[in-house]
């Protein structure tokens, strides 16, 4: 018996340029919006979202292989399924025929893409923020659901000195990178904020432990921003980090501080200071808030750094947009430092 035929190579344009048409789509269509990211496509459609990962590796993550792939689709459905159950659908093989044909959810895979329930934008928080239609009454919705996750997340039993340690090398990460001449970055802003940062750790490691003690450090959602959380007509919270359990390893605070800041960003420090409180009162969690500055401080550096960094790409290179974010999270982080 002869060994079946080793299956074509289909370049990452092919499946993206059949992807984009709307006649590929199980369901009818009449157009496709298509969106890439550093790590994926997403083509929208009039009811869904179909995720397709890009055959990338980095120091972070590695989606090369199509083994890897399929493995990534799934723990994105199994983990978003913990806040968005009724938004992921399913993982679908893109499929390739006898014929040489590609083909959603037929054939044989060559690739697999997350399906899922398309959100509507206008009840997003970035947009609601935007429009000034995100009501308190969404946000103590929003606190109520993050409390019982993490109520129901099981504590992670950590070394309180490799914990801060953590923390102590992203510093460092961030200072270095952040200081690179050609970003043209202000220096002295950034060493403040990194040493202040720095010495905050050194001299209250008693109260991660604290929190570590608590029980407060679990396998969270990873990346918290109001572009991925849906408010109406049900509550959903999309896009976990399904690459790294690492980076989903936080203080329940830590988490909501970083939401909370970047509804400041976005202009409603008001709706991120209701959500501390909302969700305090309803978990009963009231950490320092000398170490809830801290976590501020400390994520809008990290962001100031992720913001950065896209000028390393040609296609961005040119642009003034995100060395302006950068410089908008190093004053959210100085604005953050705690005082102790």
């Amino acid at each position: 018996m002869s060994a079946p035929s080793p299956l074509p190579e289909v370049s990452l344009e092919s499946k993206v340029a059949f992807l984009r048409q709307a006649t590929s789509y199980p369901e009818p269509c009449f157009r496709v919006e298509a969106i890439e990211t550093h790590m994926s496509w997403v083509f929208l459609t009039e009811g869904h979202a179909w995720k397709l990962k890009k055959p990338v590796r980095y120091d972070y993550l590695d989606f090369s292989t199509l083994a890897a792939r399929r493995y990534y689709c799934e723990e994105e459905l199994h983990l978003n399924r913990r806040l968005a159950p009724a938004t992921y659908l399913g993982v679908v093989p893109l499929g390739i025929d006898a014929a040489g044909h590609l083909c959603l959810g037929q054939g044989a895979a060559i690739d697999w893409l997350v399906q899922m329930q398309r959100l509507p934008m206008q009840h997003m928080l970035d947009y609601a923020i935007r429009h000034a239609s995100a009501s308190l009454q969404d946000i103590d919705a929003l606190a109520a659901r993050m409390s019982r996750f993490y109520a129901a997340c099981t504590p992670l039993a950590l070394d309180a000195a490799g914990y801060c340690q953590r923390f102590a090398d992203d510093i460092e990460h961030n200072r270095r990178e952040l200081h690179t001449p050609a970003f043209q970055l202000p220096e002295e802003q950034i060493e403040l904020v990194c040493q202040t940062q720095k010495k905050f750790l050194q001299c209250h490691e008693d109260l991660f432990a604290q929190r570590l003690a608590a029980g407060k450090i679990v396998e969270g959602h990873g990346d918290l921003r109001p572009e991925h959380i849906c408010l109406r007509p049900a509550l959903a919270i999309i896009d976990c980090l399904e690459f790294s359990r690492d980076l989903r390893i936080v203080d329940a605070v830590d988490e909501l501080g970083f939401l909370a800041m970047e509804c400041a960003r976005l202009g409603a420090p008001e709706l991120g200071r209701h959500l501390l409180n909302a969700y305090s009162e309803a978990s009963g969690d009231w950490p320092s808030p000398a170490l809830l500055g801290f976590y501020q401080s400390f994520r809008a550096c990290l962001r100031a750094r992720i913001a950065i960094r896209h000028l390393h790409e040609e296609k961005f290179r040119y642009s003034a947009e995100w060395r302006r974010r950068a410089m908008e999270y190093l004053a959210l982080a100085q604005q953050y430092l705690p005082s102790g």
